[in-house]
């Protein structure tokens, strides 16, 4: 048997900010990521509030998961961070201190491709500690009738998706990837959220999508598309981006994972499912 290749901990060698509107509140915010040391693994930090609480990107601070994941501990809460977290998972940063000046990131172009470029300005640095990759060995499951998602042992990383959606432009969509950096950045890091005109009187209403555009969101009217697609199947590429980012609440996995129809709370049950077997295991 071959020994596996030890694998390491990873910052970022310098802070960067950037600044914009989060997605859902529309507010302004600033962005900082800042390097952290070994084991600290992805803290969120709202420096506008007393105290400068802090979140830990955790399966368990998971509060919420309408339309978007949201995180909450000390009193505080972050939410949208999907992308990001998507961005941090495939560029392999471990521990990183992310303050903002809001609870939402900025959205910039509706994708992980600004958060990718931002880590990779702040230079990726590796550390003396080992990773601690999961490397998943039994089976877990949510289902839901015909809604699932299943995360099997796999020796590397894979997600299988299966999209269906009513709308004569999308129907029913596929997307299988066996994920590393250079797939995440050429196949999925530029896939943007999808809207529907039909919901967006009723996200306003919730006080959701109020900094979206036309720019930042691939939108449809009942018949057709009104923004400039980035790929054929925008959809489902950005369905993954969603799974990723949600999934590394619980750090660096091997597996491989089947959805179908499925999204923000089927990732988030899933991730608390493996991290409660996780824990009891230790």
């Amino acid at each position: 048997m071959t020994e596996q290749k030890k694998e390491y901990q990873h910052t970022i060698a310098k802070e960067v900010s950037y600044s914009g509107i989060g997605l859902h509140s529309g507010k302004d915010v600033l962005m900082t990521l800042k390097p952290a040391e070994a084991d600290t693994g992805i803290v969120f930090v709202r420096t506008d509030l007393p105290g400068r609480p802090e979140i830990k990107a955790l399966p368990e601070n998971v509060s919420s998961t309408v339309k978007a994941t949201t995180l909450s501990a000390n009193g505080a809460e972050v939410f949208t961070v999907e992308h990001l977290m998507g961005a941090l998972s495939m560029m392999a940063i471990d521990n990183i201190r992310i303050e903002m000046s809001s609870p939402e990131p900025p959205v910039t172009d509706g994708s992980a491709k600004v958060f990718c470029e931002l880590i990779e300005k702040a230079e990726p640095m590796q550390q003396e500690a080992e990773r601690h990759i999961y490397a998943v060995d039994k089976a877990f499951s949510v289902y839901d009738n015909d809604r699932y998602i299943v995360i099997l042992p796999y020796d590397g990383y894979r997600i299988s998706f299966t999209s269906i959606n009513s709308h004569p432009m999308l129907g029913t969509q596929y997307f299988d990837i066996l994920l590393d950096k250079e797939s995440f950045k050429k196949d999925i890091m530029a896939a943007r959220t999808v809207a529907f005109t039909s919901e967006l009187e009723m996200l306003r209403k919730m006080g959701l999508g109020l900094g979206g555009s036309l720019e930042n969101v691939v939108v449809f009217d009942d018949e057709k598309i009104l923004s400039v697609p980035r790929f054929d199947d925008e959809l489902i590429r950005h369905k993954i981006l969603d799974a990723i980012g949600d999934l590394y609440l619980l750090g660096p996995i091997k597996a491989h994972v089947i959805a179908v129809k499925t999204g923000h709370a089927f990732n988030s049950q899933i991730a608390k499912q493996i991290q409660a077997y996780r824990t009891k295991g230790e």
